[in-house]
């Protein structure tokens, strides 16, 4: 008689997590970037003058788009997110580095993403022309639980193949996209707008952008972080409808 296994206490999360690890950023960064320009060595002086003046040349760079002093700040996240999201973050490569736990260093915990309630679950339209719309409760309950079946039975796979001795980079291959991972991203302000231009639907976005949803989730995240460390250089994205510089 051969004892049952047990079953896989996997985790299930709907939400991700985005913290603010270090900053070096705020909006003098952007105004004695761009006075060096015109005042050369005393750019530094200036920087603490005439608070609506300074508003007003962050507005201005924002809206005609003078983008490089947006660049002199950093700020580095430590994300949490479906392995699915970090595979579309990635291709923002300008202004950005990556640094991703690894499957062929350490075991990987079995903690996946299951759609939440608030998750629109049914695509309408063709591509380039669709919308999400509300999924039924029969649906969520599907989603939920062909998942939570599946995310079980590749667990069980992967920790098979490591009792068995096969190396962690090859018995990963049986995990999929929506285990979650975890990262450290560090950008400065002008990649994180180019981001979020992309990333983020807003009643202010003079051009429309359809993410998907959990990365949009990360977007939020993060742009709170950053209003609070330059709230001049946010609303100025916002008041020019949110295009990066």
């Amino acid at each position: 008689m051969t004892d049952t296994p047990e079953p896989t206490k996997a985790h299930f999360r709907s939400d991700v997590t985005v913290d603010l690890v270090k900053s070096a950023a705020a909006d003098s960064d952007v105004l004695f970037a761009a006075r060096v320009s015109t005042a050369g060595e005393q750019s530094l002086e200036e920087v603490t003058k005439d608070p609506e003046r300074s508003k007003g040349l962050i507005n201005f760079l924002m809206r005609d788009r003078h983008g490089s002093p947006f660049e002199h700040n950093s700020m580095t996240f430590f994300i949490s997110a479906p392995i699915f999201v970090f595979r579309e973050f990635m291709r923002h490569r300008v202004g950005w580095s990556y640094n991703e736990e690894s499957g062929r260093y350490r075991e990987l915990e079995p903690v996946f993403y299951v759609p939440g309630e608030s998750r629109k679950l049914i695509q309408q339209g063709r591509p380039g022309k669709y919308e999400f719309v509300e999924g039924t409760p029969e649906q969520h309950e599907l989603t939920s639980r062909v998942m939570e079946e599946s995310y079980r039975q590749a667990y069980d796979a992967y920790q098979e193949m490591l009792a068995a001795g096969v190396a962690r980079e090859v018995a990963r291959a049986v995990l999929p996209v929506g285990l979650f991972s975890t990262m450290y991203a560090t950008c400065n302000a002008r990649s994180l707008m180019h981001f979020l231009g992309l990333r983020t639907q807003h009643e202010l976005a003079k051009v429309p952008s359809f993410p998907q949803r959990e990365i949009e989730m990360v977007g939020e995240q993060m742009e709170q972080h950053w209003q609070n460390l330059m709230p001049l250089t946010h609303a100025a994205f916002n008041k020019n409808g949110r295009v990066a510089p």
